[in-house]
Formats: C-alpha cells, sequence, structure tokens
C-alpha cells in the first residue's frame, strides 16, 4: 500500500527515517510518501506521528 501523509510543519529527519518514508517540504506541511505492508503497519506509522507531537492533516493512498 503505497500512502502520502501530510503532517503541519517540518519533521525531523530522523523521524522521517524511523517511518520508513521519504518526506517533501511544502508551504506549510511535510509530505510523507511510502509504501507500508499492511493496515497495521499503517496504523503504528500513524500512532509514532501522533505521539512525535506532529499534526496530522491528511492520509491518502496512492496509485500502485
Amino acid at each position: 500500500m503505497i500512502l502520502e501523509i501530510r503532517v503541519r510543519g517540518p519533521v525531523a529527519l530522523e523521524d522521517v527515517e524511523r517511518l520508513g518514508l521519504r518526506a517533501e517540504i511544502a508551504p506549510v506541511a511535510t509530505v510523507l510518501r511510502g509504501a507500508v505492508a499492511d493496515r497495521p503497519a499503517l496504523h503504528g506509522a500513524l500512532e509514532r506521528i501522533l505521539a512525535a507531537g506532529l499534526e496530522l492533516l491528511e492520509v491518502r493512498r496512492l496509485p500502485s
């Protein structure tokens, strides 16, 4: 499953690497893109994002 996750503000490089995603800086958000194995992996990634104090703006599934 390939995802695009938008969070408000910058994300530390070590957090992006820990999630196994790529980051792209947008005007007021950071866009994280990458593949997750399944729904539990998605939930784990989202929990880590929220635990890092980041504000989740959007999660989209991208075409394979």
